[in-house]
Parts: structure tokens; C-alpha cells; sequence
């Protein structure tokens, strides 16, 4: 009987979106089959610290035995015997190709993007530019930089949105409804980049769909995304009990919806994603359906969009999980023969 695939889930991270990570990779590490992995714990701290915390499968926890051993020592030690690395880091220096070439580096097959997808798609500018020149109808933005902060005025109309460039899961964000409140948003957003968009307000319905798979992606059935917490969808909405709704299928013509699926499967080929990413988009009322972002590693818990999305699509989230380890190995396989 082949022994169980050792993996290690990566957690934590920089970023602001810290504790958001530390919630996801809980539910990974804890809903991973303890009779197909042995799990072990990584979480990289807010000052960059790699903090090890082994986790044996959940059976032989059960019965008091001895966790899988971590090596103390070097760079590369806490990856000596792991398969298979998932990484679940959301934001900067995780999500941005910055721990994904680490992993190329040493040699260990992992879940996600690699490194040109993760860098391009956390750039919401170059992501942009590149979906334009590919053809993917993308909402309309302009990049300001942090040097010409004192010539920044509105293309658009009121309101407006204003955001870092390179930053998720809405931090930093203002929804501007007045010129009054433009300077205070400017300043927020550059206190987290240096560069920053400023983006068309879109009137309509806000979409999301899962993707996933390597070199043949297969997009989630997509889902409507509603506020509750306020009207956008800013960090509180995201995050707090009871702060949105998800409905399943959207409120959408059914050729809307196809058209989400076939743009969410279009933006993930364009971006070279591999293994899994949510691409959120706006519907217009005409029935216009635009890209707005797409997100490498989504929020992964069991009640996160991309997991509750494959849910309704006929993917249980444990299987989500053993797909998404399959998608790495396969990756790593195909890649072997490869010369460089």
C-alpha cells in the first residue's frame, strides 16, 4: 500500500490579508483525507518568519501518536519529504509569484498559479493590459502612480472606485461618491501601493466563478454576489457573518451565465493560470458581462465563494482539495522533461 502523500500547507504571509489566510489554510489542513495525506503546517509570519507546526494525519492524532517530524534547520529544510505544497496566502509576497518561485526553486510540486500567472494577475494593471490585447472585455481603469499623485483627477463619472493595484480582498478600497471624498481615498490607497487604479463604477450585478484544471479548465456554475454588510462589496461585506449573500445561479440570463463561464475559462488561459483561480466580473443590465479581477488563490474555506461555487456544481470541497493536489503532481509530471 503506497504511503500517504506528505503536504504542507503554507500560511500566513505579509500581507494584510494575514488572518484571512490563517482562516482558509485551517480548513484546508483540517479537511485534507488524513487517510491520503499526512499534513504539516507552515505559517510564514507578518515580519517573514517561517514558523513550523507539524500535523500528523487526524487518526493518528486521535490515538496520542507522534506528529510528522519537522526539520529545524536551513531554507529549505521544512520542505525535506513534502510532496506537495498548498499554498494558501492571500495578497503580497504569497499570492504574487514571490513564494512560488521559493517552490520552483526547490524543486516541489504545488497547488496554483505558477510564477508568471500569480505576479501578472496580482497586478490588477498588467492584468488588465493583458486581457485587453487577448480580447477579454475587462472594466475601464486608469493607473496612477504614487510619484504623480499631486496630477490625479477622476476620468469618470461619480462614483468611482479607487484601489491599490497589487492588494486584495478589498483592503484599501473606497467606493468615491463625491469629489469631497476623492483626496482621503487617494491617500488610502496609496498608503498600501505605489501604484493604484482608478476604475469605472459599473452599474449592474456583480458575478463570480471557479475555475479550475490545468491544461483543460472547467469554470463553476457562477454566482451573484450581494452585500449585506453595505452597499459594495468591501472588506466587511466579504468577511463578516451575515456580511453578503451568495445566490446560485446568478439572477442573469442563461446566456449571460454562459458568457461568464466562457470568459471566466478564456481570462484564466490568458493569464497562464494553471490549478484553480475565481474571476469576478460585472453583468450590465444590457446583458454586458466584463472581467474585473481574477484571483489566484481565492478564500478557501468550505463557506468561501470558490468552494461553495464547485459545491453547487457538483464538487464536493474534499474532492475540490484531492483535484487541486492531482492538478499540482500533473504539473510537476508533465514539466520533468523538460530542459532548461
Amino acid at each position: 500500500m503506497p504511503r500517504p502523500l506528505r503536504v504542507a500547507v503554507l500560511q500566513g504571509g505579509r500581507s494584510s490579508e494575514h488572518e484571512v489566510s490563517l482562516n482558509s489554510a485551517r480548513s484546508v489542513a483540517e479537511s485534507l483525507d488524513p487517510a491520503r495525506y499526512e499534513v504539516r503546517t507552515i505559517e510564514i509570519a507578518r515580519d517573514g518568519k517561517w514558523q513550523l507546526e507539524a500535523r500528523a494525519p487526524q487518526a493518528e492524532l486521535a490515538k496520542g501518536e507522534s506528529p510528522l517530524p519537522v526539520p529545524r534547520n536551513g531554507q529549505l529544510q521544512p520542505l525535506d519529504g513534502v510532496d506537495v505544497v498548498f499554498p494558501v496566502l492571500h495578497g503580497p509576497f504569497g499570492e504574487d509569484g514571490t513564494v512560488q518561485g521559493f517552490l520552483e526553486l526547490a524543486g516541489v510540486a504545488y497547488v496554483g498559479a505558477g510564477v508568471t500567472a500569480s505576479a501578472l494577475c496580482m497586478d490588477k494593471d498588467l492584468f488588465k493590459s493583458v486581457m485587453r490585447d487577448k480580447g477579454v472585455p475587462v472594466t475601464r481603469s486608469v493607473t496612477v502612480l504614487a510619484r504623480h499623485r499631486d496630477r490625479v483627477e477622476n476620468p469618470f463619472d461619480f462614483p468611482v472606485v479607487v484601489k491599490p493595484a497589487r492588494l486584495g480582498s478589498s483592503v484599501g478600497i473606497s467606493m468615491v461618491r463625491s469629489p469631497q471624498d476623492f483626496e482621503r481615498a487617494l491617500d488610502l490607497a496609496f498608503e498600501h501601493d505605489e501604484k493604484i487604479l482608478l476604475e469605472e463604477h459599473v452599474a449592474g450585478v456583480e458575478v463570480e466563478c471557479s475555475v479550475l484544471g490545468n491544461e483543460e479548465p472547467i469554470a463553476s456554475i457562477p454566482g451573484e454576489i450581494v452585500p449585506l454588510a453595505s452597499d459594495w462589496y468591501d472588506y466587511e461585506a466579504k468577511y463578516a457573518e451575515g456580511g453578503m449573500e451568495l445566490v446560485v445561479p446568478p439572477r442573469i440570463s442563461e446566456e449571460a451565465i454562459r458568457r461568464v463561464q466562457e470568459l471566466a475559462v478564456a481570462a484564466f488561459v490568458a493569464a497562464d493560470c494553471e490549478g484553480m483561480a475565481r474571476v469576478d466580473f460585472f453583468v450590465r443590465e444590457d446583458g454586458e458581462v466584463l472581467v474585473n479581477e481574477l484571483n489566484t488563490i481565492p478564500g478557501f474555506t468550505a463557506t468561501s465563494v470558490y468552494a461553495k461555487l464547485f459545491e453547487a456544481s457538483g464538487i464536493p470541497y474534499a474532492e475540490l482539495l484531492d483535484r487541486l493536489v492531482e492538478l499540482a503532481l500533473e504539473r510537476r509530471d508533465r514539466r520533468a522533461s523538460l530542459r532548461y
